[in-house]
């Protein structure tokens, strides 16, 4: 237990995961805001995305439909995770490098209470 407290964010990203890898049994119908366009017949004025990293949630190059989806959200999700982990890392590297400094002696005018 005492594992899990320190590394719960293991257990978020194999849950992650598997989301990634059980999406082709999702829905095949489109995304709540895809399904409203399409009824109400605005989904031709869409404006195109500035950039796309994963098209539809297909990975490029893969002929099997499922197995591209599949590859699309593991893709996605360590692309993410690596993302969120590097921000970590660097937020808590900062922390512990201004811990490290030397505190001021008192009465130095440099402490927070002068």
């Amino acid at each position: 237990m005492k594992w899990l407290k320190r590394n719960w964010w293991v257990a978020g990203l194999l849950l992650a995961l598997a989301v990634a890898v059980l999406s082709p049994l999702a829905s095949p119908h489109p995304d709540g805001l895809e399904r409203v366009a399409e009824d109400q017949g605005f989904i031709d004025r869409a404006a195109d995305p500035p950039y796309r990293v994963i098209t539809d949630y297909l990975f490029p190059g893969i002929q099997d439909e499922r197995l591209a989806t599949i590859l699309a959200g593991l893709a996605g999700t360590a692309i993410v995770f690596g993302l969120v982990y590097g921000v970590a890392w660097i937020a808590r590297h900062r922390q512990r490098r201004n811990h490290d400094q030397p505190i001021p002696p008192s009465g130095s005018g440099l402490d927070a209470d002068s």
